[in-house]
């Protein structure tokens, strides 16, 4: 059911690749809360993902970017503003990426190269991104940018590796940004914590599937999904969150809050039951 809550408004969204990602669900809500949107990824997750099908329900333009180069972020905005015939009211930064990880390299292990890599696509790329919308004006006054982000940030969280530090980096990028912006421009900056979400990225992640359901014991509302993701953006995007800023907001199901629950505690004794 519409609310109608981004009426009137524009938006722009990175990293929608499929109809896993969270990108994807967060652009076919925003369009169905009436916004009008822009789409963009990199030339190569353009080619390999369905976003052109994404596009065409949305009725979007999708415009190649790549988030770590400061000159297609420009090209992409002008080329934006121009699409929707004025100023963004929402962003959302849904990029993630850890060549370490790819390669199987183990947090005690890293390729330094690597690492530079994951930290300017996942976290610096968000700075840039902003600093891009500030230097031309690209948003509107009380406008929402929000990046996704994950509890790794704070805990350490089994093979998650250098993205750990590449999350941390992007809070703290929200945080540092989300002041001057807000002082200068009402603009607002968050990043939402979601549970562990089986996208394309996040499958590429060793023992995911293990981390999901630990998860899903641990929290007492279960996982929150895809789509439960997008519609926690919504709201930040629209008008009702007009003074919610330089947060990091957990979307995890009370996860960030637990110690141990019943059903983890019942599973680790099966297991130990087992052993004996």
């Amino acid at each position: 059911m519409s609310y109608n809550l981004l009426k009137g408004k524009k938006g722009l969204i990175f990293g929608a690749l499929n109809e896993m990602s969270i990108a994807w669900k967060v652009a076919e809500l925003a369009v169905e809360e009436g916004a009008e949107i822009v789409l963009t990824n990199t030339p190569v997750s353009i080619r390999m993902g369905d976003i052109d099908k994404l596009a065409e329900k949305c009725n979007a333009q999708v415009i190649p970017a790549d988030a770590t180069n400061t000159e297609d972020l420009e090209n992409l905005l002008n080329k934006g503003m121009e699409l929707v015939s004025g100023k963004f009211d929402f962003v959302l930064h849904s990029i993630g990426m850890s060549p370490n990880v790819r390669k199987g390299r183990s947090y005690d292990d890293l390729n330094y190269s690597y690492l530079q890599k994951t930290l300017d696509v996942s976290a610096i790329s968000f700075h840039k991104l902003l600093q891009s919308c500030k230097k031309l004006d690209a948003i509107n006054e009380w406008g929402s940018v929000v990046a996704l982000t994950y509890a790794a940030a704070q805990r350490t969280m089994f093979e998650y590796n250098d993205m750990a530090d590449a999350k941390s980096m992007l809070e703290s990028i929200a945080r540092s940004f989300g002041y001057i912006y807000g002082r200068e421009k009402r603009v607002r900056i968050n990043t939402i914590s979601q549970s562990p979400t089986m996208t394309t990225a996040g499958s590429g992640v060793k023992g995911f599937d293990s981390l999901i359901d630990f998860s899903e014991r641990m929290s007492p509302l279960g996982n929150a999904d895809a789509e439960e993701c997008a519609n926690y953006c919504i709201s930040l995007f629209s008008d009702l969150t007009k003074k919610v800023t330089m947060q990091n907001l957990f979307h995890d199901g009370g996860f960030s809050s637990m110690g141990m629950s019943y059903r983890a505690m019942h599973q680790y004794n099966k297991s130990f039951d087992n052993e004996d």
